[in-house]
C-alpha cells in the first residue's frame, strides 16, 4: 500500500508540475497537417495558475496553395466547360490576359451537381459527371495561378423541388414553375439551407477558395403570387412581420447561416444579387435587401448587365449605353456600401453577351468596345474587381481588362 501510495503521489506531483510550468511548442517540431483534413490552430502557452486555454477553431486544409489575386478579374464556366474540351482554351484565355479567376458551376441552374459525389451520397441522384476529375482540374488551376470560385445556385432548384414538393411552392397541389419551366425551393425551409451549405462544404473540400451563392432569393414577381401559392413559413410563421419583411428576413438569415457554417474552411463567401436591389430599400417580392446581405458576406456581386435594366438612371435604352449605366450604378452602390460599418468587396457581374430579345429589328451587338466600357466605368468609380458573364462561355477577344485602371 505504501509503495502504491508513493507512486500515486509522485504521479500527481508530476502532473501538477506540468500544469504550472508554461509549455511552448516550436512550429518546427509539429507535423504538417494532412492534405484535405481539418487541423487545429491553438495557443499552446499556458500561464501559471491559469486554467483557461485559448482554443481557435478548426480550419480545413484542402492541400492546395492558391493566393488571392491583386484584384479578381474573372469569367464564368459551366460544369460542361470546366470538365470538357473547352476548359484548356478558357484556361489559356485567362493565362494570356489580365484575367486571373474562374467561377465554376458546382451546383447548376437546374439543381444538379456538376461532379459525382461519393457513392451513397444523398446528392448522387442529383449529379452530372461533367467534371469527372475535380482533382486534376484543381491542380491545373493551381499550377496556372488561377483563383477558383465555386458557383452554387441555391433556391432555383427544379430537381429538388420535383423530389421534395413539400420544400417548394405549389399551385393546386402541383409544383409551381415559372414561365421558363423552372421550379424554386423555399428560402423559409431550413432543410434547404442545410442542403445547399453541405454542397458548399464539398466545394471547399475540393479546394475552392470562395463559395458564390446565386439565386439567393424567391422567384421573381413573388409578391403577385404570394396569396395564390401553397407553401409553409417554417420558423417565420409567427414572426410579427409583413410578408415582404418575412421574405427579406429568411434570405438574410440564410446568408448569415451559410457564412457561419463555412467559417471553419478559411474561405470567402459571396452572393450574387440583382443590381436594382441597391437602388431601393428592399425588393418587394424576391426578398433581397442589399445592405443586409452585404453585411453578411465577404464579397457582393451585383448583376449589373445593361440589358437587364429598363429605362433607369435617366437612360432610355441602357443596353446601348453600357458606360453610362455602369457609371450611374457604381455611384449608387458606393453610397450604399459606404454607409456600412464593414463593407464587403464589390465585384459586379458585367455583360459579355448580346441581348436580341430586347430588339424587334437588328440587335445591338456587344463586343470589345462595350465590354471595355463597363470595365472602364468601374475603375473610374473605384471598383477594382469584376466578373464577366456569358452563358455559353464564349468571351470577346482582345479585350483590355485593365482599361481605365490608373
Amino acid at each position: 500500500m505504501g509503495e502504491k501510495r508513493y507512486k500515486l503521489l509522485s504521479f500527481l506531483g508530476f502532473m501538477l508540475f506540468c500544469f504550472l510550468v508554461p509549455i511552448t511548442i516550436s512550429a518546427e517540431e509539429t507535423d504538417e497537417p494532412e492534405e484535405g483534413a481539418f487541423h487545429q490552430e491553438r495557443k499552446t502557452s499556458i500561464e501559471p495558475f491559469d486554467t483557461a486555454v485559448t482554443m481557435k477553431r478548426f480550419t480545413y486544409d484542402s492541400g492546395y496553395n492558391f493566393e488571392y489575386p491583386d484584384a479578381v478579374r474573372g469569367i464564368y464556366l459551366t460544369g460542361n466547360s470546366a470538365g470538357g474540351s473547352r476548359f484548356d482554351s478558357l484556361l489559356d484565355l485567362v493565362e494570356k490576359t489580365d484575367l486571373n479567376t474562374m467561377v465554376i458551376d458546382i451546383k447548376d441552374d437546374n439543381g444538379n451537381l456538376t461532379f459525382k459525389p461519393e457513392k451513397g451520397s444523398p446528392y448522387e441522384e442529383f449529379s452530372n459527371n461533367y467534371i469527372d476529375d475535380p482533382k486534376k482540374m484543381m491542380k491545373k488551376l493551381e499550377e496556372k495561378g488561377v483563383y477558383p470560385i465555386a458557383r452554387i445556385v441555391v433556391f432555383k432548384d427544379t430537381e429538388l423541388a420535383k423530389k421534395r414538393p413539400d420544400l417548394s411552392f405549389k399551385d393546386n397541389g402541383k409544383v409551381w414553375v415559372n414561365g421558363k419551366g423552372d421550379a424554386f425551393v423555399s428560402p423559409f425551409e431550413k432543410e434547404v439551407w442545410e442542403y445547399n451549405v453541405n454542397v458548399a462544404k464539398m466545394a471547399a473540400e475540393m479546394g475552392f477558395q470562395e463559395i458564390q451563392f446565386d439565386y439567393v432569393r424567391f422567384p421573381e414577381g413573388f409578391e403577385t403570387r404570394d396569396d395564390d401559392l401553397e407553401y409553409t413559413l417554417g420558423d417565420y410563421k409567427d414572426a410579427d412581420l409583413s410578408n415582404t419583411k418575412k421574405r427579406v428576413q429568411a434570405v438574410t438569415d440564410f446568408v448569415a447561416y451559410a457564412r457561419e457554417e463555412l467559417g471553419n474552411y478559411g474561405i470567402d463567401v459571396s452572393v450574387d444579387i440583382f443590381g436594382y436591389a441597391a437602388t431601393i430599400e428592399e425588393t418587394p417580392g424576391i426578398g433581397q435587401n442589399f445592405s443586409k446581405i452585404a453585411d453578411n458576406v465577404d464579397v457582393i456581386s451585383s448583376m449589373i448587365y445593361p440589358s437587364h435594366w429598363t429605362s433607369y438612371f435617366g437612360i432610355d435604352v441602357p443596353d446601348k449605353e453600357p458606360y453610362k449605366l455602369v457609371t450611374e450604378y457604381a455611384k449608387v452602390e458606393n453610397k450604399v456600401l459606404g454607409a456600412l460599418d464593414t463593407a464587403p468587396v464589390s465585384r459586379p457581374w458585367l455583360q459579355d453577351f448580346s441581348a436580341p430579345w430586347l430588339y424587334s429589328g437588328a440587335t445591338f451587338e456587344y463586343g470589345k468596345p462595350e465590354v471595355e466600357a463597363q470595365i472602364k466605368a468601374l475603375y473610374e468609380n473605384g471598383i477594382d474587381e469584376y466578373l464577366l458573364w456569358n452563358a455559353g462561355n464564349t468571351y470577346t477577344k482582345n479585350v483590355d481588362y485593365m482599361i481605365g485602371k490608373d
